[in-house]
């Protein structure tokens, strides 16, 4: 069970869907006495990896100066993080795919974290698989990481900004953030 919590919530859509979701993990996770971080990543300064390996030379600091490195901090002493993304184009968004690039800085230290989780939002139809490649990220990010996945919630056909509301799938990412 993870008692600390980083949740990098990755819509450009203040209050949209995928924010909607994440909000009721993270309620979940608060209602069974857990620490919680929340980053809305859109809202931030978070400038794109570039592949020079600095951070890995400067113990996870990277030369840019941007909102990354509170993040990195979170990480470090986090046991789960929580990425939350609607599906654009068959993937995340660019906004939260910028700071999962920049987790690289921490590939080479011993962190706490051990499990994960995905909440995600599409305006397809069930069964299209529009979130099929972005699972399929993850799942090969958690595998790479050596993470346990906690689990993944898809809430399809949700688009306008209150599409959620009343939906089954609120509950299972509250239950979700109770048990991870």
């Amino acid at each position: 069970m993870s008692n600390n919590i980083v949740l990098l919530a990755g819509s450009p859509r203040a209050g949209a869907n995928s924010d909607k979701l994440a909000e009721a993990f993270k309620n979940g996770a608060e209602a069974a006495g857990k620490h919680f971080k929340l980053f809305r990543v859109a809202d931030m300064k978070i400038g794109s990896c570039i592949g020079c390996q600095s951070c890995l030379k400067n113990k996870g600091a990277c030369f840019k100066k941007d909102d990354m490195q509170e993040i990195i901090e979170a990480i470090r002493v986090a046991d789960a993080v929580v990425f939350a993304s609607p599906i654009y184009f068959f993937a995340i968004s660019a906004q939260l795919k910028l700071a999962i690039d920049r987790t690289y800085a921490l590939l080479k230290e011993d962190i706490k974290v051990k499990r994960c989780a995905l909440l995600l939002t599409c305006a397809d139809h069930k069964n299209d698989e529009a979130e099929a490649g972005a699972v399929l990220s993850y799942q090969k990010m958690v595998s790479y990481k050596k993470w346990e996945n906690a689990g993944i919630v898809v809430v399809t056909e949700v688009n306008d900004k209150n599409d959620i509301i009343g939906r089954p799938e609120l509950e299972d990412a509250y239950n979700l953030g109770r048990r991870i």
